[in-house]
């Protein structure tokens, strides 16, 4: 099955970093500018999710990525690749502290993850957190 988002390996080490010092994480990718477009991590719950979110998948096995619908309608027919690069964001991202930053990295969709995609479409938070 197709997957909309992805952590690269140094990612990944980070998250598993960050998940033993504070306890199970979520990412959510608002959109702003800046690094209001980076991806932010947050100890699970922090970061309130509704029909504005929509669950785009499960990094790492149980960390769930949220994007805003807004943003969802932008990167559609992209996967998204999350990695971390040296240097602070001005975020409230767990990762801040660290010296390093998550970005993301994008490519297009093949047209057979689209058509696997288009049958399992993300779910808002409104429908997980009902």
């Amino acid at each position: 099955m197709a997957q909309r988002v992805e952590l690269t390996p140094a990612a990944a080490e980070l998250l598993r970093t960050l998940r033993a010092r504070h306890g199970p994480l979520m990412f959510h990718q608002s959109g702003g500018c800046c690094d209001g477009s980076a991806p932010m991590c947050y100890p699970r719950g922090e970061f309130r999710v509704g029909a504005a979110d929509l669950l785009l998948g499960l990094v790492d096995g149980d960390t769930p990525f949220w994007i805003s619908r807004d943003q969802y309608a932008y990167w559609s027919h992209t996967h998204l690749t999350v990695d971390v690069v040296p240097g602070r964001g001005s975020g409230f991202s767990l990762e801040a502290p660290e010296g390093v930053r998550f970005l993301l990295r994008s490519r297009l969709l093949t047209e057979e993850e689209v058509v696997d995609l288009a049958r399992n479409p993300p779910r808002s938070g409104a429908d997980l957190n009902p």
